[in-house]
């Protein structure tokens, strides 16, 4: 029955694309769930295209800018690039499949890559990892064709994609750097580091310029943020580090699934042992993934590492274990891992319908609460506006608290205003502390809406205004203990200069 599958994928491919774009559609439009923080920040990235941002390059907002631009501003437009960003996911991922395999291993691959809890979210959730995915199967898939079919343009297309992946996550670094590595290894392919190396690696320079430029603009803040990701800052004890493996682990078997996670990882091990005996095709796809995810493995004992870092390796690994299956390895086992794979990906799909069968829908065990909150939010703190000011135009809005608060608000209020953060300790923590602050405001008012009572709120962001009052208490849905407290601060005399910041008992 699962060759008969098989073949029945490889030759329907179109209507498999279909298919699961349907479903992904379906779920889309069809979930209520809000956005979570990290989307409705990119989403106000998109309202200011620029060339980088505080923390990550500017793909992600480029997108979110042009579905938005066309369809307006809606949760399920933010979200709508992942459903095409996922389909040529699939499609470029099942013919690098192929071309490494044959047509059984790439059936195989997709199946094992539609089985895991990840490819849901990333064409669920849009966040920087969707487009990085895509153009990251997109390098794998012409660089093949350049390394082993003699496609002297593909190293011009792979290239282009690798500079499309810098543009959306700096891991994209990777690709060049392992292909090179690639390169040293097999001395029959050593001599394209001459000319067709430097093809493929110009298109990543071209897009590097503009990022350096702007960080150069920017005192390197996005080089700043990730260099604070590496390195322990505090002395951790040994207990420490192996719970940070032990969370960083379970973060791997939830997203891949258990069974395939283990899979991939033990695949991976058996080519690093015995890495001498590989083709020079496996070489490739075991240092353009699986390698760095175990290298990733092994920071995770001497670091905090987040769980979706080595994400993109597992692609070139899951290929790398249809190839095994293929030549007569893991045969019951990978059975196995599909039907547990797919267990885990339709109660990921039904997830809304089973919480509200079980009567858990806002409580603790409800893992999709923080999706819900933002919105009740915005129209608790939109019902007090209204009533403290009716004329909107002439308030502006101060977040005072974490991005995602400014953000969510920014998003949910009706009126998409420009909400400002206002960060005590005079760091740059976001992109709304690069962004100018409200001085165009001068004279204005603003609502000031943070967890924070009136004695707790900083006195040089009360000083800014000529006077400054309680307006109301608003519940907090995701922490009842906590409420959020809205301000009106009158007559903006000056915004606070970042760069004093004002120490408080």
């Amino acid at each position: 029955m699962l060759e008969k599958a098989l073949r029945w994928i490889d030759a329907h491919l179109l209507i498999v694309l279909v298919a699961v774009l349907a479903l992904r559609s379906g779920f889309l439009f069809g979930n209520g769930l809000n956005l979570i923080g990290d989307e409705s920040y990119y989403w106000d990235w998109s309202r200011r295209p620029d060339w980088c941002y505080y923390s990550k390059p500017p793909m992600v907002a480029w997108l979110i800018g042009a579905a938005t631009w066309l369809f307006g501003d809606y949760t399920a437009v933010v979200r709508l690039p992942t459903l095409v960003l996922g389909t040529v996911f699939l499609a470029y991922f099942h013919a690098t499949a192929k071309a490494f395999y044959g047509s059984r291993a790439a059936a195989m691959a997709l199946l094992l890559m539609l089985a895991t809890p990840i490819n849901v979210l990333a064409n669920f959730l849009m966040t920087i990892d969707p487009p990085l995915y895509c153009f990251w199967i997109m390098t794998l898939y012409y660089l093949r064709r350049a390394l082993f079919d003699g496609d002297a343009k593909a190293w011009l297309w792979a290239g282009c994609a690798s500079a499309a992946a810098l543009l959306s996550k700096q891991a994209a670094m990777a690709l060049p750097i392992m292909l090179l590595v690639f390169l040293a290894c097999d001395p029959r392919r050593r001599h394209y580091v001459k000319s067709e190396y430097w093809l493929y690696l110009l298109p990543m320079l071209l897009a590097a310029v503009p990022i350096l430029w702007w960080n150069q603009q920017h005192d390197w803040v996005m080089f700043g943020h990730s260099k604070g990701h590496f390195g322990s800052h505090e002395a951790t004890s040994l207990a420490r580090h192996f719970q940070h493996a032990r969370d960083f682990m379970l973060y791997q078997l939830l997203l891949l699934s258990p069974v395939i996670c283990v899979l991939v990882i033990w695949t991976s091990l058996q080519a690093a042992w015995g890495f001498k005996r590989l083709d020079a095709e496996q070489q490739f796809l075991w240092l353009m993934g699986p390698v760095l995810v175990l290298g990733v493995l092994l920071l995770s004992f001497l670091q905090k590492v987040q769980g979706n870092w080595p994400m993109p390796f597992y692609i070139s690994g899951l290929i790398l274990l249809a190839g095994r299956w293929a030549a007569g390895a893991w045969k019951k086992t990978v059975k196995f891992a599909l039907g547990f794979g797919y267990l885990l990906v339709a109660m990921t799909y039904i997830l809304p319908v089973l919480l509200h069968a079980f009567h858990l829908k806002g409580t603790a065990l409800d893992p999709t609460k923080r999706f819900e909150s933002w919105q009740e939010l915005a129209t608790n703190v939109h019902f007090e506006r209204l009533i403290a000011q009716p004329n909107l135009d002439d308030a502006f809005i101060v977040a005072l608290g974490h991005r995602y608060l400014a953000s969510e608000l920014g998003f949910y209020l009706p009126d998409h205003p420009r909400v400002y953060r206002y960060e005590e300790s005079g760091r740059i923590m976001s992109q709304y502390e690069v962004w100018p602050g409200p001085d165009r405001y001068a004279g204005k008012n603003a609502f000031i809406v943070g967890e924070r009572p009136a004695e707790a709120v900083p006195q040089a962001l009360k000083d800014a205004f000529a006077r400054f009052s309680f307006v109301a208490e608003v519940a907090n849905p995701n922490n009842p203990a906590s409420p959020y407290f809205i301000y009106l601060g009158e007559n903006l005399l000056a915004w606070p200069d970042p760069a004093k910041p004002t120490n408080q008992e």
